[in-house]
């Protein structure tokens, strides 16, 4: 009896010791957009920034419309065999759709920058990662990713950090 129970409990003491030497590692996800569209809600760079953005999508709305015209007529064109007419649009197609794709893409890079310049505010930075470092403490964190995968890690503990060992393994293994 004394033997099982010391057995047992030198199982259990090897256990606690395996267990104890496991280090879990705890992620947190920061959806770091919506936590500058917060933080900067009322700011005029914000207000700029969504009049902007209506004005581009009103003018998207408006040459996607005016599209779906051309194609229409070209439609009506096909249908009673004008082809020369059919052509026509075609044609005028072709140019608004790629003058629509240009428009898109440049003032999407503008809206993106506008967004970026919101972000960067060194103060708001400052605090941003203040802020992140903390509560990943306080809720035992070992890394906090944005969900957004731009510069994914925004803050770990340094007891994640296993770049020494690698180095000393890979010293001894040269």
């Amino acid at each position: 009896m004394i033997k099982r129970n010391f057995i047992f409990l030198s199982l259990l003491f090897v256990c606690f010791l395996a267990s104890a030497q496991q280090h879990i590692t705890n992620f947190g996800i920061v959806d770091t957009e919506k936590v500058y569209e917060r933080f900067f809600r009322n700011s005029a760079e914000v207000k700029a920034y969504e009049s902007k953005r209506a004005e581009v999508k009103k003018e998207i709305e408006t040459r996607t419309a005016e599209l779906r015209t051309l194609k229409d007529q070209k439609t009506s064109c096909d249908k009673i065999g004008d082809t020369e007419g059919s052509a026509s649009y075609a044609n005028m197609i072709k140019v608004k759709t790629e003058s629509l794709r240009e428009y898109t893409n440049n003032k999407n890079a503008e809206l993106q920058n506008m967004k970026t310049k919101m972000s960067n505010s060194n103060e708001f930075y400052v605090k941003f990662q203040r802020v992140i470092k903390r509560v990943g403490e306080n809720k035992g964190l070992s890394m906090v990713l944005s969900l957004q995968g731009e510069d994914s890690i925004l803050w770990y503990s340094n007891t994640v950090d296993i770049t020494e060992d690698v180095i000393k393994e890979l010293e001894k293994n040269r």
